[in-house]
Parts: structure tokens; sequence; C-alpha cells
């Protein structure tokens, strides 16, 4: 049986990095949208993966469960890439935190239980995590730590009121979720850990650059120390990194990854603008 990566959201990011943490692994590849799983296992075939495709809805335990168990029967899970999510964009308010909340703290969870010694996990989160005021310290510790199925019931998280919060609200979760989960993926000999990317070039993000709030990214864009946009590799160059042996001292932290646009956003001359 060989070594799995498995690769939740099987869009341009999350399989940049499974190509360059895979080499010698089966890849398992999980998106809610069949076609797309169907459409990265192939390119990953040709550049010489062993590579399966599935359907997953993380927003769903069982369904989970169910990925799981595909890629326990496959080999031994060595790491884990979770990419799935949807952007205020996409989905309405519930959608978002039952997929970007929930569903990752329910991906750790699940796979916390099976990662092989001396795996590791990356979670894609978001710099939008970054822009929303300071939670208290407990609030803090409940994204870290509650059970996940208590998440979308805490009373600060009820409140949301709109999508970018909702967002927001996901993505400052899963940079907290991969501190309190660190322990427990400690215990089986793993580690696991996020990274927060600004504006990466994938479909979705020429879709964004193109639309109704184009202005709004384009201005981001103008104002950030770098001046342009990220890339899938660029994201997937740090990820493996962080999952790979000199990354081994690296467990329970997010690294943010956006071009100066959260300095910029906080400390340039329009701050906050």
């Amino acid at each position: 049986m060989a070594d799995v990566t498995v690769v939740t959201g099987a869009g341009a990011i999350g399989q940049a990095i499974a190509r360059r943490v895979s080499p010698g692994r089966h890849v398992l590849l999980a998106d809610l949208r069949r076609q797309q799983a169907d459409e990265a296992a192939k390119l990953l075939q040709l550049a010489g993966y062993e590579t399966t495709a599935v359907t997953v809805d993380v927003s769903d335990r069982r369904s989970v469960q169910a990925l799981v168990q595909t890629a326990t029967r496959l080999g031994d899970v060595k790491a884990l890439i979770q990419a799935a999510g949807v952007s205020p964009s996409q989905a309405p308010v519930e959608t978002i935190l039952k997929v970007d909340l929930y569903g990752t703290a329910v991906l750790l969870e699940e796979f916390g239980k099976v990662i092989a010694p001396g795996g590791s996990g990356i979670v894609i989160s978001s710099q939008s995590g970054y822009r929303m005021p300071a939670l208290t310290a407990e609030q803090d510790a409940q994204l870290a730590t509650a059970p996940a199925e208590d998440l979308l019931n805490l009373p600060f998280v009820r409140e949301v009121g709109d999508t970018l919060h909702a967002y927001q609200m996901s993505k400052r979760g899963n940079s907290l979720r991969v501190r309190g989960e660190a322990l427990r993926w400690g215990e089986r000999g793993a580690r696991i850990n996020a990274i927060s990317p600004g504006i990466i070039i994938t479909p979705l993000a020429h879709d964004e650059l193109n639309g109704e709030r184009a202005d709004f990214y384009r201005d981001m864009l103008s104002k950030m120390p770098a001046g342009r946009a990220g890339t899938p590799d660029e994201v997937a160059a740090l990820a493996a990194l962080i999952m790979g042996p000199e990354g081994g001292y690296i467990t329970g932290s997010d690294l943010l990854m956006d071009g100066g646009a959260t300095a910029s956003f906080f400390h340039g001359p329009k701050a906050g603008s």
C-alpha cells in the first residue's frame, strides 16, 4: 500500500501543493464537483502521479468520514491539503459558515484520527481573516477548540450578518483551528498548519478581478508592497516547506502570505479604506 496525500478542493492551489508534496504517493482528490476532481486527477496522472477522484461535501460529517475510509483503504494518510471553500460572492452566510468554518473543523477532527506518524496537513485560509476586528481571548479559544458541532451555535458566530463577515469569521476560525488541533495531531506524531494567502491567480480570482468588485481588488493590488497577485505555485512552495522535513518544527501556526496587502490595509496611507 502506498502513502496517501488527500486533497479536498481540487482547484489550482490544491493541485499545485499536491504536485510538490506527493512524489511516490497516491493522490486522492476530493471535490464537491466530481468533474473538477476528475479533471485534476487526469492532470496529475499525466504528470506521473497515481490518483483517485471522489466526491466530498466537507460540510457533511458522514461524507468526510466516507472520504477518510477511502483514503485509509488506499494506504497510510501522510498529508491532508484542505483547499475546499466558498467565497463571499459565491454563497449565502449559512453556506459559507457551514463549509469554510464547520467543514474545515470536521476535516481536521476526522483526519486527525488517522493521520500517519510523520504526516502533516495544511489548511488554505485567507488574508481576509486578518481584517476582522479582534475577538476576545475566550472567543479565540472557542474557535480553536470547541467541538465542530458547537461552532455554528456560538453566540458571536450566530450574530454574523453578511457574507463578508461570515467569510472573515470562517477564515479567522481556520487560522485558530490549527492551533487547537496541533495538540491532537501531535499525539499521533503529525503536524497541522495553515496558510492565509492574499489574491492568488486562480479561475475564481479571474472572476473576482472582472466582476462586480473588480475595482476593490485592483485597488488592493495597486496598494500592496508586492504590487501584484500571487500564483498557486508560490503557495505550493511555502506549503512544501511547511509540510516537509525542513518545516518539522512548525505546527499549530498560520502563515500570512499576501504580498503585504494586510500591512497596507492597516498601516498604509489610506489604512482600512
